[in-house]
């Protein structure tokens, strides 16, 4: 309401919107300068009581939570007691039995219940990799449509709810890669990315490409790299991006050989195996990314130095 006033001040060019100012116990916009009463009568959509800590703003609030697409049913569903100590037995029998009738109506169809079980193992997979809470409403909603669109039948649970974090996480911009996703998880890579390429197909997603800076600061904090270091192996990864050669080859490998290459550079020495472990290739994908870097950019190393 208060931009539509400010949107029609603006093209009668009344007042000047920074001079526009809210009377909170009148009620009433005011232009503070030339006085005129912009709008009267407004109405507070705050809440009447006041909470000095948060503790107070949950005891007196009156509504519930806000919408979370992580919970199958948004988070709108009651749950009836029957801890009650003023009840007696029979009523607490009666209560006990509404409880459960009350469970069951909540899971009655098999998509709510594929949609319950889905979401439960997002918030396992986002606990266990440490995602943020983005992530893990991208993917809730990524799944929600994959059920829309009748996806899952006849496929894995855990198949398409690994595809959709890794998809969430390319999209919020979030590092993590198929074989992170899917050690904590019983579907098989190669199933994940199956599962992948269905979502991309089926819900025209247009997944955003991994940048290899993004795997290189990533291993800064893993392997507790100097800032010189980080700051040479970026140079050679946009060296690299120039070369082209990104084009068709994973972003942590890439990451991955021009850091080692940095570390030698640099004289903070890191070994092959810890620089693979980090950012999760072999080391001997990484040997074949940073000779060939190497190479390519006319980097030097020493056969010393190589080894």
């Amino acid at each position: 309401m208060f931009f539509t006033i400010l949107n029609i001040l603006m093209e009668k060019e009344l007042c000047p919107p920074d001079k526009i100012v809210f009377d909170a116990e009148r009620g009433e916009y005011i232009c503070t300068e030339t006085g005129e009463v912009i709008e009267e009568k407004v109405i507070d959509q705050g809440p009447e009581w006041r909470a000095y800590t948060a503790e107070e703003k949950i005891e007196k609030s009156r509504v519930g939570s806000p919408i979370n697409q992580a919970i199958h049913d948004f988070g709108f569903s009651t749950v009836i007691d029957w801890k009650d100590s003023s009840l007696d037995a029979d009523k607490k029998v009666k209560m006990m039995r509404l409880r459960k009738w009350q469970l069951r109506a909540k899971l009655e169809s098999s998509r709510d219940r594929n949609l319950a079980r889905a979401m439960v193992e997002i918030e396992r997979l986002s606990s266990l990799l440490n995602l943020p809470k983005a992530v893990k409403v991208e993917a809730a909603l990524l799944y929600r449509k994959v059920v829309e669109k009748d996806l899952i039948r006849g496929r894995s649970i855990e198949e398409f709810v690994a595809a959709c974090i890794y998809i969430a996480c390319r999209k919020v911009g979030v590092v993590r890669t198929l074989d992170e996703i899917a050690k904590y998880t019983k579907a098989k890579k190669k199933d994940i990315a199956r599962c992948y390429r269905v979502l991309v197909e089926a819900l025209k997603i247009k997944v955003p490409m991994s940048d290899p800076r993004d795997f290189v600061i990533r291993a800064e904090r893993i392997l507790n790299l100097k800032a010189e270091t980080v700051k040479k192996a970026i140079e050679i990864v946009e060296g690299a991006k120039k070369a082209g050669l990104t084009g068709g080859r994973e972003p942590a490998a890439i990451a991955a050989g021009a850091i080692y290459i940095a570390c030698i550079l640099t004289n903070d020495m890191r070994s092959q195996k810890d620089i693979a472990r980090a950012l999760g290739v072999s080391e001997i994908t990484l040997r074949s990314r940073y000779k060939e870097i190497a190479r390519k950019l006319n980097i030097s190393i020493s056969p010393r130095e190589n080894q």
